[in-house]
């Protein structure tokens, strides 16, 4: 099942952390990782912007959400990206899965790291 809106990402942690327990080094970084990834996000020519959520109720595993709301609709405006994700018809997979990989790639190139396989780029 796909996604209602240009881009959804998710990033976690390797090790279980909640927010309020991460060291400040790793608090540190997930600041500067953060905006290192709205950057690329916007930087998409049809995202007008990058929506980040911590969602986190129940669980002691820190997901990080960025959402891209589509250039051109305001009605999407505010706190409200991820019920308006399921309510959207599908995102087109192959654009979302091209601008996941361009996002990807920008992050290694301005952060570091490096990016995992796709799917769609696994040997057969």
């Amino acid at each position: 099942m796909g996604v209602g809106v240009p881009l959804v990402l998710m990033l976690f942690s390797r090790d279980h952390y909640d927010m309020a327990d991460l060291p400040d080094d790793m608090a540190a970084e997930l600041g500067v990782l953060t905006t290192h990834i709205v950057r690329h996000v916007q930087a998409i020519p049809h995202v007008s912007r990058a929506h980040v959520y911590r969602i986190g109720d129940g669980a002691a595993h820190l997901h990080i959400w960025f959402f891209a709301r589509p250039e051109g609709q305001a009605q999407l405006y505010g706190s409200w990206m991820p019920v308006w994700d399921d309510l959207l018809p599908e995102y087109p997979a192959d654009v979302a899965d091209a601008d996941a990989v361009a996002v990807a790639d920008a992050l290694v190139t301005s952060y570091g790291g490096r990016r995992q396989a796709t799917d769609d780029e696994m040997p057969v």
